[in-house]
This record gives structure tokens, C-alpha cells and sequence, in this order.
């Protein structure tokens, strides 16, 4: 079976997923910090990394980046948070990470995960962008589509959350392209708009959507593209933001 890390700053959840884990026959260890996971991945050589997004001293972000800064991103990496957002999940994957788990973890996700992260090659070390020419944008794995909702509220509320995650993530995807992202929803550009209006998803003027703060300028992602490169809509159909619902 395989050496897998965990990284988790709360000792309730590192005893449990190395209990899980040591149960499918894996070899596990545990790591509270940034500090020790530092020095356990050296030691350790593991072949896979549970990594918590929230800790004290260094974030798994930071962790994970300079972990692929340094060329030593050469395991399968799966962050971990339980308040977790597309944000991080699309920056985390960008960086290196291959999936993204929330909180509470079910058992059959984990397990998943951890099957597909072991079953693929071990991901090649990634350079800094002064080091080397910026790569093309990847899609984000299968995984990263999975999200878990808070089912105890109304059913509106919980709906449009739902949706709101859902089209920032094809927005995300699909690097704020609403052609491809009616094409990949079903829905037609008309629908998408007002749909987008209602739930209160910002995506630009042009159709296109500005990244958050923490993520503009990056390649591939919404707001990376300056807006002449979105031609304007056609006269015959003003964007539909100046209507009267």
C-alpha cells in the first residue's frame, strides 16, 4: 500500500483519517504544522499529502506553493478545509493541488480521493514563472466539482447557493467565457444573464466576470484578459442589465 501524510492542525481529525487510512492498509503520518510537515515530507518521503488549508503558523496555500516554488511537489497533494470556497479550490489546483475536500469529510469521498490522487503519476515539479514560460491553463480535476451544502434551511436559500457555486464554477473554468459556459450549463446566453442577475454573480459588463482580488492577473482565470479582448454585444441585443424585468 502507499505512505501518506496528513496535515491537519485539529488532533480530532488527524487521529481519525490516520485511523481510516491505517485501516485500508496504507502507512500514515501526522503532521500539526507547516514546520512538521516540512520536515516529515522530507523524511518521510510520502506518497500522497492530506493538507489542511487553515492552520496557525503557514497556511496549506503558502505550504503548497512553496513546496512547488522549491520543486518538491512531487506527490499528489488534496487540500482540505471546512470553509473552503471556489477561490481557494481554484487557486490551490492552479498551484498544483489535485483535489479539493470539505469538511466534514465523508468516507467515501476521502476514500475516493485518495485512490484517484495514488492511482495517477507522481505530478511534475513546477517551476517559478521567471524560470520558465507561463503554462496554459488546465482544467480542474473531476473533483473540485464536488461541494457540500448546509441542507437545514429553507429550500430557496439552499438552492441558490447551490447555483451561485455552480456557475462561479464554470465561470471560473471556462476563464469567464459566457459562450462556452451557456454551451457547457445548456442554457442560453439570454437565460444565463438574467439567471447570473438574479443570484447576484458578478460577471462584467462584455461577459466577462473579474476574478477576486487574490486571483487577478493569473493565466486562464476571469480578469486575466483585458476587456477589448470580449467584442461588445450586438446592437440588436443591449446586455440585458439595462432592461426592465
Amino acid at each position: 500500500m502507499a505512505s501518506i501524510l496528513v496535515v491537519d492542525d485539529e488532533i480530532g481529525i488527524r487521529d481519525l483519517l490516520s485511523e481510516i487510512l491505517n485501516d485500508e492498509g496504507h502507512t500514515v503520518e501526522a503532521a500539526e504544522n507547516a514546520q512538521q510537515a516540512r520536515e516529515m515530507r522530507a523524511r518521510f518521503r510520502p506518497d500522497l499529502v492530506l493538507l489542511d488549508i487553515w492552520m496557525p503558523d503557514t497556511d496549506g496555500v503558502t505550504l503548497l506553493k512553496e513546496w512547488a516554488g522549491a520543486g518538491q511537489l512531487t506527490m499528489p497533494v488534496i487540500m482540505m478545509s471546512g470553509h473552503g470556497t471556489i477561490d481557494n479550490a481554484v487557486e490551490a489546483t492552479r498551484i498544483g493541488a489535485m483535489a479539493f475536500l470539505e469538511k466534514p469529510i465523508a468516507l467515501q469521498k476521502l476514500l475516493r480521493a485518495v485512490e484517484q490522487g495514488l492511482s495517477k503519476p507522481a505530478p511534475r515539479p513546477r517551476l517559478e514563472p521567471s524560470m520558465s514560460s507561463v503554462m496554459p491553463a488546465t482544467e480542474p480535476p473531476a473533483l473540485l466539482a464536488e461541494q457540500s451544502f448546509p441542507l437545514d434551511r429553507p429550500l430557496r436559500e439552499a438552492r441558490d447557493d447551490f447555483e451561485r457555486a455552480y456557475f462561479e464554477f464554470h465561470l471560473a473554468r471556462e476563464g469567464g467565457s459566457m459562450t462556452r459556459v451557456a454551451d457547457k450549463t445548456g442554457l442560453e446566453r439570454t437565460h444565463l444573464y438574467r439567471k447570473l442577475k438574479q443570484l447576484g454573480v458578478d460577471w462584467g459588463r462584455n461577459g466577462r466576470r473579474p476574478a477576486p482580488p487574490s486571483l487577478q492577473g493569473l493565466p486562464g482565470l476571469p480578469g486575466a484578459m483585458p476587456a477589448a479582448a470580449s467584442p461588445p454585444p450586438a446592437p440588436s441585443q443591449p446586455p440585458l442589465d439595462d432592461e426592465d424585468d
